[in-house]
């Protein structure tokens, strides 16, 4: 009879709403109706069983129905979870509640998986419904207060949404952590391992860890050996420290000069097992953790220092042999020295001397002692010219370089080109009372400076300017190019460790814009400017000059000789260098004081008349040697040491006729 009721109505709900409510509603109640325990109302409950409950409850049966279902259709409307609304309605009632029906009468688990489907879908709906509860709550008389499944399900719904949370992030970092990986595997490919070299840790040898190992192994037996030997001299071992140096001498002779382990003769295996014996028969007669360690940084300390000792060389023989003149040459020079002696004087007169003088020709000057060079430069400046017959060569060299530099051009010409050469010692208005560097090199403090072995400065740093060079004046000449050419109104100055590869007469025709000197400049990022030459920690560098003025460099520079006078450039030169007497200002060499001298006086050229670099710098662009007017090999590598990088060789030794008798003699070759 109540199941009856019950869905009748049910059947009321579904008819005057017909929504999704009511559908759920009749799930839940063919669920609950179909124990013999049947919820009327709150706190009424019948037995199907007691015939005696129903007689007691059967006339207020209809009324309590009516409430409940009122109840029920106002709580629907609202679209409140059906499980929220029963069992928050009889939480209660304690052993009658949903919950122990559900139990008593062992209903299958998908009651409880359909609770949480329907709390997954309409948790919207509910969130909504119970901030509507609590406004109600809140303003009635009494609070509801929360039930243990409300708790129980507020606190899965929360797990549920960190867990997911943290699958979202877990997930966000995997996929970031996967593009740096990506984008690091993209970058180690471009690395270029021509550029790292030898030290490279991507060389093929590196991919194996065991790569060497023997070679290792030994010289590491080698160190452990010779720190035993003291310790065994120390501990008066005598027989021990004998065995410990013959197989030390064993081990360096299979090393020898061996970088590999396949350089290894067949017999390093027993030398290894055999300095592997006497080494563990040393650690258990001598080890003794201090004694071992203050050994080895004994040892450590003393590689250190001779280090630096062979550093020191190494920089000294580098500067040495970039500043001297290969044998091959010399003998070249000797040669044609002895040869132009026993010329008549009328025989070294070179012809077309009225070109001199003419101001309408193109004009260099060309300062050098070496022969080979000085002959490479006009050979490639006579053979990139348009007329060669309006090009006039001076050449200075000193005076055991004279008759070299004289026999050399009148044996090979340079065509229709004009060439004159001097001996700067001949020029005797150039001495000590009228150029400060003549008078500063003849100082006690200079030679000092230049010949005293154990000087303080004399370290490696300064080795760059403690080079014969400076103490020529063929260095010095260029600025003295007015005293030198009086006649002259513009001169193309060349550095002897140049070539050219084009006509260069264009560069008569630059406008200077009321400037002194034309060259290119060489100042990048941060470097080559003028706080790398120059002192500014003295304040007459200071107040003068800017740290971050862009430096330019000498080899190849166009001179107007009348601004150069009208501005008394060689005056300005002459104040500075007395200043600088005590190089306090700047070390030695003529490019600081060229930047000081000519400062707001130089017209920038365009970069590809003059390309330098090719002295020191590996990688210096095919491009843009070949598209250079002008190519410099300024830096220690010169083209005719055996220092020179050998890429850039054949620009220079095309100009040279190797086949030459003087050369033959002398073992000049390619």
């Amino acid at each position: 009879m109540g199941l009856k009721r019950g869905l009748s109505g049910v059947n009321r709900i579904r008819g005057g709403g017909g929504s999704r409510s009511a559908a759920l509603v009749t799930l839940v109640f063919l669920c609950v109706f179909a124990p013999p325990v049947f919820f009327v109302g709150r706190g009424v409950y019948i037995d199907s069983s007691n015939d005696y409950a129903n007689a007691s409850v059967k006339q207020s049966l209809d009324w309590r129905e009516r409430l409940a279902m009122q109840s029920l259709r106002s709580l629907f409307s609202k679209e409140a979870s059906v499980l929220d609304v029963i069992t928050a309605s009889t939480a209660h009632l304690g052993p009658f509640s949903l919950d122990s029906s559900l139990k008593k009468n062992n209903f299958s688990p998908s009651w409880r998986e359909l609770e949480v489907d329907t709390q997954e879908n309409q948790t919207a709906s509910s969130s909504i419904v119970n901030a509507k509860r609590d406004t109600t709550s809140k303003g009635g008389s009494h609070q509801k207060v929360e039930t243990p499944e409300m708790l129980y399900r507020r606190q899965l719904r929360e797990k549920r949404r960190e867990r997911r949370a943290n699958e979202l992030v877990q997930q966000h970092n995997d996929d970031t952590i996967l593009k740096l990986e990506n984008a690091a595997i993209e970058r180690s490919k471009s690395v270029d391992s021509a550029v790292l070299g030898k030290y490279s840790i991507w060389r093929r040898e590196n991919e194996n860890d065991n790569s060497d190992s023997n070679i290792r192994l030994m010289r590491d037996q080698v160190i452990m050996a010779r720190v035993y030997s003291g310790l065994a001299k120390l501990k008066n071992k005598t027989d021990l420290l004998q065995e410990l140096q013959a197989r030390i001498k064993d081990s360096q002779r299979v090393l020898g000069e061996s970088t590999t382990d396949a350089d290894l003769p067949r017999s390093a295996h027993d030398k290894l097992r055999d300095m592997g014996q006497v080494l563990a028969k040393a650690k258990m007669q001598l080890y003794d953790c201090k004694l071992v360690t203050g050994k080895l940084r004994a040892m450590l300390q003393t590689a250190d220092e001779q280090v630096r000792s062979l550093k020191k060389q190494s920089t000294f023989l580098a500067q040495l042999a970039a500043k001297t003149i290969p044998n091959a040459i010399h003998c070249l020079s000797m040669r044609l020295t002895i040869d132009y002696y026993l010329l008549s004087p009328v025989k070294r007169k070179f012809p077309r001397t009225e070109n001199l003088e003419n101001p309408n020709l193109y004009h260099y000057a060309l300062f050098s002692d070496n022969v080979l060079a000085a002959s490479v430069v006009v050979n490639s400046a006579i053979m990139n010219a348009k007329d060669p017959s309006k090009h006039v060569f001076h050449l200075v060299t000193d005076k055991l370089n004279f008759g070299a530099m004289n026999m050399w051009f009148l044996l090979n010409p340079p065509g229709k080109a004009t060439i004159h050469v001097e001996n700067v010692d001949e020029f005797k208005w150039l001495n000590s009372s009228y150029c400060p560097v003549l008078r500063q090199l003849e100082s006690a403090a200079m030679k000092e400076f230049y010949f005293k072995a154990d000087h303080p400065t004399s370290g490696s740093s300064n080795l760059k300017y403690r080079n014969p060079k400076y103490l020529s004046m063929l260095n010095h000449l260029r600025f003295y190019l007015p005293e030198v050419y009086p006649k002259l109104n513009k001169i193309l100055f060349l550095d002897d460790d140049i070539i050219v590869q084009k006509d260069l007469t264009p560069l008569w025709e630059v406008n200077l814009n009321g400037k002194v000197n034309g060259a290119v400049e060489t100042c990048g990022e941060s470097f080559h400017r003028f706080d790398k030459y120059l002192n500014f920690s003295n304040p007459h560098i200071a107040r003068n000059f800017n740290p971050n003025a862009c430096g330019w460099a000498y080899g190849m520079n166009m001179f107007d000789l009348k601004e150069w006078k009208k501005r008394d450039i060689t005056g300005i030169y002459h104040k500075w260098q007395n200043m600088n007497e005590n190089r306090t200002l700047w070390k030695l060499g003529t490019l600081p004081p060229g930047l000081i001298t000519f400062y707001e006086l130089t017209h920038p050229l365009n970069k590809a008349w003059h390309v330098l670099g090719l002295g020191y710098n590996p990688s210096i662009a095919k491009k843009d040697i070949e598209n250079a007017a002008v190519v410099h090999y300024n830096g220690n590598m010169k083209p005719w040491l055996e220092l020179a990088m050998s890429k850039y060789r054949p620009y220079w030794t095309k100009y040279i006729q190797f086949d030459h008798p003087y050369l033959r003699r002398c073992n000049l070759h390619e």
